[in-house]
């Protein structure tokens, strides 16, 4: 699958290729955004904060001013923004190569989105799976598609309760969040069963970072007004984290080597899978359960309105 020392610089030319990145403008989608860029993508920032991915744009123009970048508003906690998303993308683009579903929230305090989901379940799964959904036509029309869904090891702790998925029971921040980081891999590997029923040339594939130091891990105390989590967290980063760009390279290994397959789960190959170059890794059996992800399909297609409609 892979080797102990794959990096950026394995990126193939993805000259003529057609990205998407999901929460492009810091952290990991940034480092993924611009590493595809250097390496000859077009690629478009998708971001709730259009000043900042503005920035991001503006940043790997400095360092390749033919880059081809650009932003575009998505605001994955409310579906009429998914849908304008998707739309104004099909008015300038025919084909999508690459769908990097990567923009996220974590620990949050209680929330909602626009159409009453759970915030980080909204988030994290609800919005992707529509947007997704929403750019299937044009994934569709690229000779190798890809769609690469970020996910987190915390997966392993999520359970799902159809009777309180959206937290209706009481609300814990990180049986949430782990909850939808589960969603995510029953998603992913749903949609590669779906496509490989239907012979379509897209993969789906799954990722999953480490620990990398990101703006995930204080967004939720900062929320709170909890500057003392906030240090801790910050800390914590310094001490043991690694780099948004190592923790990118999973993202950038499933969205572009040629080693990565259709069903695969990639991390990275060091200790606890924490840091390391990306290889294939195993996830729970739970997000392997056929029948859950169908379950859950079901249940996405119904809250979401989005239907998947799947040609070859």
């Amino acid at each position: 699958m892979s080797d102990s020392s794959w990096s950026v610089a394995e990126l193939p030319n993805l000259q003529g290729k057609v990205i998407v990145v999901t929460g492009a403008n810091s952290g990991i989608g940034l480092a993924a955004a611009r590493a595809l860029a250097l390496a000859g993508g077009e690629v478009v920032f998708a971001c709730r904060n259009l000043t900042s991915a503005a920035e991001a744009v503006e940043s790997v123009r400095r360092e390749k001013p033919n880059a081809q970048v650009s932003a575009q508003s998505l605001n994955l906690a409310s579906l009429a923004s998914v849908q304008d998303f998707a739309q104004q993308f099909a008015a300038k683009y025919s084909q999508l190569d690459i769908l990097i579903n990567n923009a996220g929230v974590m620990a949050l305090p209680f929330g909602k989105t626009a159409d009453g989901f759970e915030m980080q379940v909204g988030t994290n799964h609800f919005g992707h799976f529509a947007l997704t959904g929403r750019l299937l036509p044009q994934l569709q029309k690229s000779p190798s598609a890809r769609v690469v869904t970020v996910s987190s090891r915390t997966h392993e702790m999520g359970s799902i309760d159809f009777d309180n998925l959206q937290s209706e029971k009481g609300y814990q921040k990180w049986a949430a969040y782990s909850r939808s980081k589960l969603m995510n891999l029953l998603f992913a590997y749903e949609l590669d069963r779906r496509l490989r029923t239907h012979r379509v040339n897209i993969q789906s594939i799954a990722c999953h970072p480490g620990y990398a130091a990101t703006n995930l891990q204080t967004a939720g105390p900062r929320q709170k007004g909890s500057t003392f989590f906030v240090g801790v967290w910050t800390q914590l980063n310094n001490m043991f984290a690694q780099t948004s760009e190592n923790g990118a390279l999973p993202t950038l290994f499933a969205a572009a080597s040629p080693s990565a397959e259709g069903g695969d789960y990639i991390g990275p190959g060091g200790p606890f899978e924490l840091w390391g170059a990306p290889k294939k890794v195993r996830s729970t059996a739970r997000s392997r359960d056929a029948n859950l992800a169908a379950q859950l399909w079901e249940v996405s297609e119904s809250l979401t309105g989005v239907t998947y409609r799947f040609t070859n």
